[in-house]
């Protein structure tokens, strides 16, 4: 695999919001429309993939809190309610203003005016937050990819246990077999028939076992998109397990962990700025006019009012606003730096599983097929023992099961990198 440090450093430079699936898919509209996965239907890991994009509960949710998040946006965005006063002064006391003929009655309409454009900031602050729910999405939307990704091979993985352990259940009958015959033509101790027999069942209890994980680990995968069921079928090997293209140079974006750290920051930069805004007292204008009954005369009255900033000119808000700004600086220069470290980390765990897989293929697995056949053909001459015989069978299952394990290890350091990077399947060109 080529991946170089330069295509690494390529995508933590772009720290923009760059347009994405994630874009389309975190929208606040998302939709169970359009199942990718036909029931009874050949699982792919391109399946899996579009079956998060279209159902996953966790990135509905997500998305539902960006359609939140707009409407405070819009809500921020309003101007104040006016106020409708009506006062009568000037009645039901003693003498001449007993009752209502000297009674004084004004109407006036009252408008606080937001000084400091404090509706204008508002509105950018709840649309800075937005795209910071926006982010947040695409982050749930990345985990949940790499998540159903990793149970996808890991399940993949468990099918091939348990078909290893059926062949480990099948070989210690076929050794069982060989002791019958021997201790029937006398040699071989009946010791030797009990003890195969045992370890005949008791494989056979393991593949029962191998069986039951699977069936779990395939609910534990359709939980991933919402499904109580798990009404698909494994690809009968890798190859058709929907494996994803070769790795580029480059990534395709910013991993959405910076893009979250980035929109965070500028939310609270507009925040900070909020908060100076509303230093700035608002000002309350009324106006309308005042009826007299007494001489039927009528006037207009105006008012203004104005709060003193004596008290308080909120600046101990924004240096909240300030401090938790700056921290947000912090934490995205760490991310990066966290980000750029697991990639490193996990390109070099890629190379070692690889190197495993390779070596367990190639060199280890032929060794103990042949030792395992060379040491059953000569219990069957009488020239090994028994237990030599299981020793060797025990070696060929345990080699295959490293095998499979090394496999699994591969695709899941595989997908990892490709999570970190943003390259297929978590680009999003095939699902958009």
């Amino acid at each position: 695999m080529k991946v170089r440090i330069v295509g690494v450093l390529y995508a933590l430079g772009l720290l923009a919001f760059l347009p994405s699936a994630a874009a389309a898919i975190c929208d606040g509209t998302p939709s169970l429309q359009g199942p990718a996965l036909v029931k009874g239907g050949t699982l792919t890991l391109e399946a899996v993939i579009a079956e998060i994009h279209r159902a996953s509960p966790a990135v509905r949710s997500a998305g539902l809190e960006i359609s939140a998040r707009k409407a405070e946006a819009a809500q921020a965005a309003r101007w104040l309610n006016p106020s409708l006063s009506i006062d009568v002064e000037n009645f039901g006391g003693d003498g001449a203003l007993s009752g209502t003929d000297n009674a004084e009655s004004t109407y006036a309409l009252e408008q606080t005016f937001q000084l400091g454009g404090k509706r204008r900031y508002s509105a950018r602050t709840a649309r800075a937050y937005t795209a910071l729910a926006t982010a947040d999405c695409a982050v749930i939307l990345r985990e949940a990819e790499l998540q159903a990704s990793l149970a996808y091979y890991e399940l993949l993985a468990a099918r091939d246990i348990a078909g290893l352990t059926q062949e480990a259940a099948n070989l210690a009958e076929q050794l069982a077999e060989v002791v019958e015959k021997r201790v029937r033509a006398g040699a071989a101790a009946p010791p030797d028939l009990a003890r195969a027999k045992t370890e005949a069942a008791t494989a056979r209890a393991l593949a029962t076992g191998a069986e039951a994980e699977v069936t779990r680990m395939r609910y534990a995968l359709a939980v991933f998109w919402g499904d109580a069921e798990a009404d698909f079928k494994l690809p009968q090997s890798s190859s058709e397990s929907g494996t994803a293209n070769p790795l580029s140079d480059k990534a395709s974006s910013a991993h959405p962990l910076l893009q979250q750290a980035e929109a965070a920051e500028r939310a609270l930069a507009a925040q900070k700025r909020l908060e100076q805004a509303r230093a700035l007292p608002d000002v309350t204008l009324s106006a309308g006019y005042r009826q007299f009954e007494a001489s039927g005369e009528n006037a207009l009255v105006a008012g203004l009012s104005v709060p003193l900033p004596l008290f308080d000119r909120n600046r101990d808000a924004v240096r909240a606003a300030d401090y938790r700004l700056s921290a947000r600086a912090v934490n995205r220069q760490a991310m990066e730096a966290q980000i750029l470290a697991q990639q490193r980390a996990t390109i070099a765990s890629l190379k070692a599983a690889r190197s495993r897989l390779t070596q367990l293929q190639e060199e280890a697995l032929p060794a103990a097929r042949q030792a395992y056949d060379a040491s059953l053909r000569g219990y069957s001459v009488g020239k090994f023992d028994l237990t030599s015989t299981i020793d060797a069978r025990r070696a060929l299952i345990e080699t295959q099961l490293a095998a499979i394990e090394a496999a699994l290890s591969l695709h899941m350091e595989d997908m990892r990198l490709r999570s970190l990077i943003g390259a297929t399947p978590f680009d999003g060109d095939r699902y958009e």
